[in-house]
């Protein structure tokens, strides 16, 4: 496996994570009141356009030439930073 394969897989396993952090945060949202459960969706559609960027990334990364997948490396860290302040953030708030 290729350094960049590695990445890749390392990135899937960590927005899997997200995803299944996603689900929880929905599921809160089912039992909360109106006012928290309105709160809660806000903050899930911030997340999952985080995590939807995050997943460009990757696609990104996926079809970059040998060369320039280093490149978008820098990009797809700094999404996964931002995206992964969003979920502590979250996260944290709603648990």
């Amino acid at each position: 496996m290729t350094s960049r394969e590695a990445y890749v897989e390392k990135m899937k396993a960590k927005l899997d994570e997200w995803n299944a952090s996603i689900a929880r945060l929905e599921a809160r949202a089912e039992g909360a009141g109106a006012d928290m459960k309105d709160e809660i969706n806000n903050e899930i559609g911030r997340i999952k356009k985080y995590r939807d960027e995050a997943s460009s990334r990757i696609k990104d990364v996926q079809s970059a030439g040998d060369d320039a997948w280093e490149d978008f490396k820098t990009g797809i860290e700094k999404s996964w930073e931002t995206l992964g302040e969003a979920f502590n953030s979250a996260m944290s708030r709603f648990e």
